[in-house]
């Protein structure tokens, strides 16, 4: 048994027990083309993987015996790892916008920061509207309130409201996020 002393002994960083790792007496063996090999000691099915070429992997550790596959464990790794990169750029990422007013925006500033909103919302991203009250205009908070509601109006279209109009401090916020298509 030459061969298996020279194939990996470690224990992978997914604790996935390779060759000499595992630690189980007997186990039920799995060859590389899917066929049960059966119940067998651990050296038996060491050598079977050995002769092969190959790596014994445990992929059922709790199973009673454990079950351990012969299989190229590089190769299986790379499929992995490809598999979660094809999962990861298939995956959404939204982010989360802000458009910070005051609240006494003027139209045109008003329909400005609203055109920035709908373009963020129609890319996917959320959207927080900030109001920012200066010196005395935080004892008016009615007045954010309502220009918070106008925004939210114009973009019923693309988005619904996420959170209600919360104060904290000097600012008053709210998210927006896209409608489900």
């Amino acid at each position: 048994m030459p061969e298996a002393s020279l194939r990996r002994c470690v224990i992978s960083k997914d604790k996935t027990n390779i060759n000499r790792a595992i630690r189980a007496r007997e186990v039920r063996v799995v060859d590389d083309e899917s066929e049960q090999l059966g119940v067998m000691d651990l050296e038996s099915a060491l050598t079977a993987a050995a002769e092969r070429g190959l790596d014994l992997v445990e992929v059922s550790p709790n199973a009673e015996p454990p079950v351990c596959r012969i299989m190229d464990y590089g190769k299986y790794k790379y499929q992995q790892s490809k598999r979660a990169a094809e999962a990861k750029k298939k995956q959404v990422r939204v982010d989360i916008k802000e458009v910070k007013m005051r609240p006494k925006t003027e139209e045109h500033d008003f329909q400005f920061k609203l055109k920035n909103a709908r373009r963020f919302l129609e890319a996917g991203n959320k959207v927080k509207f900030t109001i920012m009250f200066r010196g005395r205009e935080v004892t008016h908070p009615e007045f954010g309130r309502k220009l918070l509601e106008r925004l939210v109006a114009e973009v019923a279209d693309l988005a619904q409201a996420e959170s209600r109009p919360s104060m904290s401090g000097r600012f008053m916020s709210m998210v927006v996020a896209p409608l489900k298509k």
